[in-house]
């Protein structure tokens, strides 16, 4: 809970912090990385640094805690601090990473804001940074202790390497060692890490594709902008080890008996195929509403995959889109305008930002809560707070 005395230092300087945390965030990681070089080195990602993700993801979500602790006192913004300490577990933050941040954030911040910072300002931003950081602390101590293992990284080794449509491939791996393995949720994510072609170790999160609790499968794409699926696709051979994390992430199928709607794009395709594969697995008797969008037919990377769990379920329906259409398809871009949602149903939405905006949107227009939509997000998601 933010203090009586801080939230109307943070209620009047928010406009201002707001609109200059985008540059803050740049600053800061200059300094972080000059004071610590090593963090490079398997654990925050250059080619999120390189597009800026990184910086926006940061200021989304200070600005997002911020404006939630003067516009809802006494209470914390649970679901986005529920992401990103499923994000950060999955990296293996720990409980002093957190007064390094602080460190080089607040420097960049005094740097930048020196015209106009106080003491008094400087107090309240840092209250602010240490209850949102407590939280991630509190929360991230309790998935670690979830698992089945105390490790943060366990080797895995590569079983299978299958393409799955245009410029994906699928992964299957198992255990290579005796290591407690952590069964995973459907709709659950790992990451991988790997050396690049520079030496330097980079990681990457995929949602896992299948419900096979101590197996992990995933699929990636080659062209996704990050440096770890190229390493995959080209160099990564059927009998390689590599290093993978725990499993992570809080969208997952929830308990009950009502229907379920599937709602992805493009690879996002991951994670509600592995909700699709335990329907499927346990004889569902849920009515389900699949719902996927595509560039072609043959980009689609879980084709036959979901294609095939559909079939197995007598309450499953697939409509999909496609920029190219083909026989049964809808043309263009999917819209929930274009079929018939079933009542008390709860949305599962993966794929890109503008895509699950506008999905969302949609859905609350046709009457589905806010509570009942459950997506998962890899970057930005600042318009969460709105």
């Amino acid at each position: 809970m933010l203090s009586d005395k801080s939230r109307p230092v943070i209620e009047a300087t928010l406009p201002l912090v707001g609109s200059r945390i985008g540059a803050i965030t740049p600053k800061f990681y200059e300094r972080l990385f000059a004071a610590h070089p090593e963090l490079l080195d398997g654990l925050f990602s250059r080619s999120n640094q390189r597009s800026g993700n990184q910086q926006q993801a940061l200021a989304g979500s200070i600005a997002a805690f911020a404006s939630h602790l003067v516009n809802n006192p006494g209470t914390l913004p649970e679901m986005v601090l529920s992401r990103i300490a499923h994000k950060h577990a999955s990296l293996g933050i720990t409980e002093p990473q957190y007064q390094v941040v602080y460190e080089h954030l607040f420097a960049a911040i005094a740097e930048d804001l020196a015209d106009v910072i106080t003491p008094e300002i400087a107090e309240a931003w840092t209250e602010v940074y240490w209850l949102m950081a407590d939280a991630l602390i509190k929360l991230e101590k309790d998935l670690y202790a979830q698992q089945a293992n105390d490790k943060m990284w366990t080797p895995w080794r590569v079983t299978a390497k299958t393409p799955a449509g245009n410029g994906a491939m699928t992964f299957t791996l198992e255990p290579a060692d005796d290591t407690p393995v952590t069964p995973a949720l459907p709709g659950q994510y790992v990451s991988v890490k790997v050396a690049v072609e520079d030496g330097l170790r980079q990681v990457r999160q995929y949602s896992l594709s299948d419900d096979a609790g101590t197996r992990r499968t995933f699929t990636t794409k080659l062209d996704d902008g990050g440096e770890v699926s190229p390493v995959l696709h080209r160099t990564v051979q059927v009998g390689d080890v590599l290093e993978l994390s725990n499993p992570y992430g809080e969208i997952t199928l929830k308990d009950g008996d009502g229907p379920v709607v599937l709602a992805s794009a493009g690879i996002g395709c991951t994670p509600t195929a592995s909700i699709l594969r335990s329907l499927a697995e346990t004889d569902s008797k849920r009515q389900v509403l699949v719902l996927h969008a595509e560039s072609t037919l043959d980009s689609w990377a879980l084709r036959s995959q979901m294609t095939s769990d559909v079939e197995r379920l007598d309450g499953a329906e697939l409509k999909l889109w496609l920029e190219q259409p083909a026989a049964g398809s809808f043309e263009g871009f999917m819209s929930l305008r274009e079929v018939d949602l079933p009542a008390n149903a709860s949305l599962y939405l993966c794929g890109p930002l503008p895509f699950m905006k506008n999905i969302r949107s949609e859905a609350i227009d046709a009457g589905i809560p806010a509570t009942r939509i459950h997506y998962e997000v890899f970057g930005p998601d600042i318009w969460l707070a709105s």
